[in-house]
């Protein structure tokens, strides 16, 4: 008897038996883990027809197995194309190699059969199984099994089941403990066996860990979380013991993949102990980055590692810095006080040493900062909802290009078509956004007018489609002319109907106040363009993604023009932003008043010009955003044009006012804290009409005299190895340098070869790593690189200058 399960698809891995293909899937049900195992699949590519003859005797002569088939389907050139089909993946990878080596193109041959298996039957993260449930021979197996099963698209909504992990060891990389917590389950595997801490002993803790909650002493109830374990061996095989037991189906941590797992599969390969995290008992799997050093992958079957860092990234969250403490700290407000790594790590070997329940407190109280982080900011459901509206696996981070394959390319097949080769070059160029000279100036009452998701209006009002393309080029003369010779049909394609659908699922998750939905629909959507313009993706046509950008700089062309025709000055634009200065008006009130006024006006024009020019529906909308009551627009520094995509304003609302800094220094991590708070106060007082040259004096006075030091740190992120700075060196790296050559003189490793990040202060001497800062600290060097520039941007517009303010107070010293 068949039956039908719904779930959702947490892994997706091809499994050969014998000379057939199958694909073994896990899902999460209501009644538990669902091991499934497909049909028997056949794993096609596509050759052009006129290759055939040719591609077969290949295969023959290296005795691979295959079918061929003549299709119904072509090339976005019209060129007839027939399939090959294998019956493993290790098959047609062989012959895809072969055919490459006699010059055949082969098409579609990187889609992977488990995408493509989903994707041909429009499967996004959620599923319904049909077929029959086999019985286990094990009883104790927590899961059920499914064979010969088919899937269709299902509607499943999970609640995951999540384990947090966390590792401590040695700056060797020699294994301590590891920490393990979920719901209703905290448990530490400990190396070794319960000692006293050292306020018991009497005993000084020679390093401050700063915690943010006391640690307790050894206790029963402690132990009872704390397992101790005999060396690093009976640890791993006890961590396998522990994740079979708790069973979980997602794995988060921090850095947990390129750190935690890493290092696990290191310590478990000397000890010779199997990985079985897996279920069913599987392995843990590692691949490397094709193109990152020390970067790679893991996966086992029928569980998902989802790292923090990965995860909050791919929800466009950004932070100076995206250590746990730092996140912690931004989101959480609470954390580990401290970012002193080299204490910490002497802190945690001497407390391995000699207080193994405070590391065990420090090791779960990691676990438990990143299911907070995971919960307070909800990037698990943003990543379900990803997966559900596009099929991505729920560890793919990034995966813009495979989103847009995943929902395009079924529906071209069922057009007639296939996809076509990624560019081997990468593709040219495309312009970008449309971005106006400013106009520089300290204004009142300015407004900011915003397009609505401009590119994809521009998409789903201008038909702009891969397909649409092909199709508008055989019927130039009913079709909507694009840019760069590009012409689109007015009625066959497809993502102009898929942004639509997206649009009003988006406006609903508004109108429901789902903010996580509403964000994975916006961040899915504004990818299509970026998309469309990647050499990655095998639909990138520079006139698809010219036809956005350049369409773009029209409207924002011909907004402007019509604001001016109203009688107002448009000051700055950029991509779909334009900032309008109101000369004369002294009233909030009517500065709404003609916002509103604006919108409504260049709404109007816009639904005429489109239906009178173009004969098609308008989706373009501008919106009234946000009202400035004061705004500076700056100059490039030592030049008097307008600088682009750098301003600050007052921002009034209905929730209080609010200073705003774009591209400023308050807003970038590579100034210090010296900058951002003076020019916090500095803009604040301009704003508010105050006299600044005392607080501007009172600043230098405070540089010079030592009583702000501790704003004087730079940090910065080494993006490269060390040694690779040849010609020119930054400020940076030579701090890291000095700091490196110091450690390795105490007889620690080096910390900085393999990119990380710096903090560092300019002194007499050049710039010093502030952990062995030696020599007297230069504040002429802050004073003129950090006050002065910042000073200099605003001052000229109410008539002052910074060099007769600083004067007064320099001659003091």
């Amino acid at each position: 008897m068949l039956t039908e399960i719904s779930g959702f698809i947490l892994t997706v891995q091809p499994l050969d038996r014998g000379d057939k293909g199958f694909l073994e899937l896990w899902l999460h049900t209501a009644q538990g883990p669902l091991k499934v195992i497909t049909e028997a699949q056949k794993v096609p590519f596509f050759i052009l027809q006129d290759n055939a003859a040719y591609a077969q005797t290949l295969l023959d002569a290296a005795r691979i197995p295959y079918q061929y088939q003549t299709l119904k389907l072509t090339t976005f050139e019209h060129q007839a194309v027939g399939a090959l089909y294998f019956t493993t993946p290790r098959q047609a990878f062989v012959a895809r190699d072969i055919l490459k080596q006699g010059q055949i193109v082969c098409y579609e041959d990187d889609i992977r059969l488990g995408e493509r298996y989903l994707m041909e039957r429009f499967v996004y993260g959620s599923a319904t199984v049909v077929g029959q449930v086999i019985e286990n021979a094990d009883v104790s197996l927590p899961f059920l099994s499914i064979e010969q099963a088919r899937l269709k698209p299902g509607v499943f909504s999970p609640t995951f089941k999540l384990l947090s992990l966390d590792i401590e060891c040695s700056e060797q990389g020699d294994l301590f403990s590891i920490g393990l917590l979920g719901d209703d389950f905290k448990q530490v595997l400990m190396i070794g066996e319960p000692n006293l801490c050292s306020s018991q002993r009497g005993e000084p803790n020679i390093y401050s860990s700063q915690r943010s909650e006391p640690h307790l002493c050894s206790s029963q109830s402690s132990e009872d979380w704390i397992c101790w374990q005999a060396d690093e061996k009976t640890l791993l095989q006890s961590l396998v013991r522990q994740i079979q037991t708790f069973d979980p189906d997602i794995i988060v941590g921090w850095n947990v993949v390129n750190f935690d797992f890493r290092l696990l599969l290191k310590r478990a390969a000397l000890h010779k102990v199997k990985l079985n995290l897996g279920r069913n008992q599987q392995p843990l799997e590692w691949r490397d980055a094709r193109n990152e050093v020390n970067q790679g992958y893991v996966s086992m079957a029928g569980r998902v590692v989802v790292d923090g860092i990965d995860a909050l990234k791919t929800a466009t969250y950004q932070f100076d810095s995206f250590s746990l403490e730092a996140v912690a700290q931004n989101l959480l407000g609470k954390g580990k006080a401290t970012e002193d790594v080299d204490n910490r790590l002497a802190q945690i070997e001497y407390d391995f040493q000699h207080n193994k329940v405070k590391l065990a407190e420090y090791n779960i109280q990691d676990c438990a900062l990143v299911l907070e982080i995971f919960a307070h900011t909800k990037v698990l459901d943003f990543l379900r909802l990803r997966s559900q509206l596009t099929g991505l696996e729920l560890d793919r981070m990034g995966g813009s290009v495979a989103a847009f394959v995943n929902l395009y390319l079924p529906k071209l097949h069922r057009a007639g078509y296939i996809a076509p080769k990624r560019p081997e070059d990468g593709g040219l160029a495309s312009p970008g956004g449309y971005v106006m000279e400013s106009k520089p100036g300290l204004y009142q009452h300015v407004l900011l007018l915003d397009f609505k998701s401009l590119y994809p209006s521009i998409i789903r009002t201008f038909k702009i489609d891969p397909l649409g393309l092909v199709e508008g080029l055989l019927s130039p003369e009913t079709a909507i002319q694009g840019y760069r010779g590009a012409m689109f049909d007015r009625e066959k394609h497809f993502l102009p109907d898929i942004i639509t659908s997206l649009w009003q699922q988006r406006d609903q998750a508004k109108k429901d106040k789902d903010s996580v939905r509403s964000q994975a629909i916006k961040i899915l959507m504004n990818s299509f363009y970026g998309v469309l313009g990647s050499g990655g993706c095998p639909f990138y046509d520079t006139r698809l993604a010219s036809s956005i950008t350049l369409r773009g700089h029209d409207i924002m062309q011909t907004t402007a023009k019509w604001i001016r025709e109203a009688g107002y000055e448009v000051i700055y634009g950029d991509t779909d932003s334009t900032f309008v200065a109101l000369h004369g008006i002294d009233d909030d009130a009517a500065a709404q008043v003609i916002g509103k006024q604006l919108v409504q006006s260049i709404n109007q024009q816009w639904t005429e010009l489109i239906e009178q020019q173009y004969h098609l529906e308008n989706y373009l909308e501008i919106e009234f955003e946000s009202h400035f009551v004061q705004f500076l627009m700056p100059t490039i520094r030592g030049s008097e044009l307008g600088s682009k995509k750098r301003y600050a304003g007052l921002k009034r609302s209905a929730k209080g006012d609010e200073l705003v800094f774009k591209g400023l220094e308050t807003v970038r991590s590579d100034w210090t804290a010296l900058a951002k708070n003076f020019q916090l106060t500095l803009y604040q007082m301009v704003f508010a009409k105050q006299d600044v040259s005392q607080f501007i004096q009172n600043t230098i006075n405070d540089t010079l005299t030592g009583r702000v030091d501790k704003d004087l740190i730079y940090r910065k992120r080494i993006r490269r190895r060390l040694n690779l700075y040849i010609k020119n060196v930054p400020p940076h790296v030579r701090a890291a340098r000095l700091a490196d050559e110091q450690y390795v003189a105490l007889g620690k490793s080096a910390r900085y070869q393999n990119k990380g990040w710096i903090s560092y202060i300019i002194t007499v001497n050049g710039p010093e790593p502030v952990e062995f800062l030696r020599s007297t600290i230069d504040y002429a060097h802050y004073i003129d690189k950090q006050i002065k520039p910042i000073a200099e941007g605003i001052l000229p517009f109410i008539g002052l200058s910074f060099s007769n303010i600083s004067s007064r107070q320099l001659d003091l010293f």
